[in-house]
């Protein structure tokens, strides 16, 4: 039963009029903003899967952004290295030239003028920066110069020639995601692409009886290895050979010696990260001192760089040993081309898979805005048409409400 009086209409009205008018105000936000939802209470489910709908959609567009990213990076590093391939095959032209035994010792010199210069190009080639001002060859640490050339006197030359080329990168990669948890793996040390041998480390200390003193862990080509209390040499071998590096650890059997060679053409990366195993056998110096310039002083290091080859090649020239250039700086050449070439194809087919991935995110991306759009996006006819419904409706409580409340102040005065 309810009671009746006499403000119970006019309560009634307003009621409906507040209503009318909150009805027309959510059309005409709606309109504005070309939204449906403008409010989680305008439809709570459909709220909750544009909200993740259109999470997805910025994840997958810094995606695709990240995929860009590294193919112009792709592009610029190729660039530089179809460059040095070019500057390594006239090298090579130069070193099959010098051996052929039919020129002087004052041509050889001539040649190495040409070898000089072609070496401060490939220097200038490794130590390229990108359009980010990043160094393209330095791993990591790419606000440094990837590598330093160190000045000395050459018999043969009456100016001061670079001597030597050593790295100041790092060998870590970096990971950029390219999809949803998926990462492209980005190699750019210098010390791998623009090295010529495979780099072998012979320690001079016996270690058949070396035994580990506690817990330890070392790091060989980037890659960490645990060493238990009690391990001897020949199970720190095995470890190594085991933990998926790069390299290839044996006992030497005259000296009983650990020697470590790379599997590929690149340089050695060893370190004591606690403990002093490798500091104990011999291979590397206290650390104090980082790789890879941390070789143990007693310890024996074959095979260089592309730089110390091309270097090697231009003091062969000087001396007007052609034996030497014939043999061993023709065969480093050779290798250090193929192995440019195999960094080449590599960049060139990470080049192809950003590409793959910004396709797809592309893709992904506009399969998601139509989620997005079916989701939040107003239907403009529609809306119109509500509103003017809405609008017509509430035209007509103000009228009904006029006429029930036709009486007024003047109808008092008589």
């Amino acid at each position: 039963m309810r009671r009746i009086s006499s403000n119970m209409n006019n309560t009634t009205v307003q009621m409906n009029l507040r209503r009318q008018e909150s009805k027309v105000n959510t059309s005409n936000r709606q309109l504005g903003t070309q939204q449906r939802i403008t409010q989680l209470r305008d439809d709570p489910i459909a709220a909750g899967h544009l909200v993740r709908y259109q999470s997805y959609l910025t994840r997958v567009k810094d995606f695709e952004k990240n995929a860009q990213t590294l193919t112009d990076q792709f592009s610029v590093r190729e660039g530089y290295m179809n460059q040095s391939l070019q500057i390594m095959q006239r090298v090579r032209e130069l070193a099959v030239t010098g051996a052929n035994g039919t020129y002087t010792s004052d041509d050889l010199k001539n040649m190495a003028t040409e070898v000089n210069q072609l070496l401060g190009a490939l220097i200038q080639n490794a130590n390229a920066v990108g359009p980010d001002g990043n160094a393209l060859f330095a791993g990591t640490n790419t606000k440094t110069t990837a590598f330093a050339a160190e000045m000395g006197t050459v018999a043969g030359s009456a100016v001061p020639l670079v001597e030597n080329v050593r790295y100041n990168g790092t060998i870590d990669k970096n990971t950029v995601e390219v999809d949803e948890n998926q990462y492209l793996s980005v190699e750019n040390a210098g010390n791998r692409t623009f090295w010529a041998e495979n780099q072998q480390l012979y320690s001079a200390r016996d270690a058949g009886s070396w035994q580990a003193a506690g817990d330890s862990e070392i790091a060989v080509d980037g890659v960490k290895i645990k060493i238990n209390t009690g391990d001897n040499v020949y199970a720190l071998a095995s470890r190594i050979n085991d933990s998926g590096a790069a390299v290839k650890a044996t006992i030497d059997p005259v000296t009983r010696g650990l020697n470590i060679a790379t599997t590929d053409s690149r340089q050695l990366w060893l370190q004591d990260v606690s403990g002093t195993a490798l500091q104990d056998l011999g291979l590397v110096k206290d650390n104090s001192q980082r790789p890879p310039y941390n070789i143990g002083d007693a310890a024996r290091v074959s095979g260089g760089s592309l730089f110390d080859t091309v270097i090697a090649l231009r003091n062969a020239m000087l001396k007007g040993d052609q034996k030497t250039i014939g043999g061993r700086v023709l065969g480093a050449l050779d290798s250090g081309i193929g192995n440019l070439e195999t960094h080449i194809a590599k960049t060139g087919a990470l080049y192809e898979r950003a590409q793959q991935d910004i396709q797809r995110n592309s893709t992904t991306a506009l399969n998601t805005e139509q989620l997005v759009s079916r989701e939040g996006d107003l239907d403009i006819t529609e809306a119109i048409t509500n509103l003017k419904m809405l609008e017509y409706a509430y035209q007509a409580t103000l009228s009904t409400a006029g006429k029930m409340y036709s009486t007024s102040l003047l109808d008092y005065i008589r």
